[in-house]
């Protein structure tokens, strides 16, 4: 059989930057080891399979090396090929996953997504973060996807050289280090999710349904200009309304062409 492909750049308005994703349209959801070879074959961040329910979809992401219950980038640049593509001229586009219904809108820049948070608690630094990070954190928060920690500047934060395969087993999807940003943005961040077979995640909208209700109680506001600040790099603007996060951000294709399966 032969379906779709497409590869974009999400969280971005330039090629090569942000956090690249395939999008794979199909008429029906192939057996699970066989959505997960295509996506290792794929060897993206993410590869987002979508199947038509009457006007909504039902959207499933896995790594190279899984599949995971919530991935924004790949929501946002499935969303950028169903309105750009599959539905040329659509507005809103409802994905059913395992985190639930997941609303896309167009914005005047770019796209917004409506995602649930991701609340997390004040914890004990876990014994081996502070040596799988080479830092010492100020504070750390989890919740049951990730560990999140602060640490003093943005320059620590870009300097973190990790070790990955002690992150692997700290026992958590991943590791979320972040910092005040420096007046452009209100905080930066890094993801690393090596146990997903990720090291580093480019841009990740699911690390920020975590960050964004951290930083609310932290600087007192509900909407944040935010940047990953990994090699790619991207932005994403974030609001906080109660227990929900909209994310906007813009997407950028590079590849659009068929596999044959």
């Amino acid at each position: 059989m032969r379906t779709p492909i497409f590869h974009l750049d999400a969280f971005t308005t330039r090629r090569f930057a942000g956090n690249p994703a395939a999008v794979m349209p199909m008429d029906k959801f192939l057996e699970d080891d066989v959505l997960q070879a295509i996506a290792a074959e794929n060897n993206l961040a993410e590869t987002a399979f979508l199947v038509s329910d009457g006007s909504d979809y039902r959207l499933r992401w896995f790594t190279p090396t899984t599949e995971v219950p919530l991935c924004g980038h790949a929501t946002l640049a499935s969303a950028a090929v169903v309105m750009e593509r599959l539905e040329p001229g659509r507005s809103r586009v409802v994905f059913h996953s395992v985190s639930g219904p997941l609303t896309v809108s167009r914005s005047g820049s770019g796209y917004v997504m409506d995602f649930p948070v991701r609340p997390s608690d004040l914890i004990e630094t876990p014994p081996g973060l502070a040596d799988a990070l080479g830092v010492v954190p100020i504070e750390v928060f989890a919740n049951e996807f990730n560990y999140l920690a602060l640490v003093e500047s943005e320059e620590v934060l870009r300097a973190l050289a990790p070790d990955m395969a002690a992150i692997v087993r700290l026992g958590r999807g991943g590791v979320i280090v972040t910092a005040l940003g420096d007046g452009v943005y209100d905080f930066v961040s890094r993801y690393f999710a090596p146990a997903k077979g990720i090291p580093e995640d480019p841009v990740t909208g699911g690390a920020h349904t975590m960050l964004a209700p951290y930083w609310a109680k932290r600087l007192g506001k509900t909407v944040f200009r935010a940047f990953q600040a990994s090699q790619r790099g991207g932005e994403i603007i974030c609001r906080l309304t109660r227990d929900r996060i909209e994310m906007e951000g813009n997407c950028v294709f590079y590849l659009e062409g068929e596999v044959e399966i």
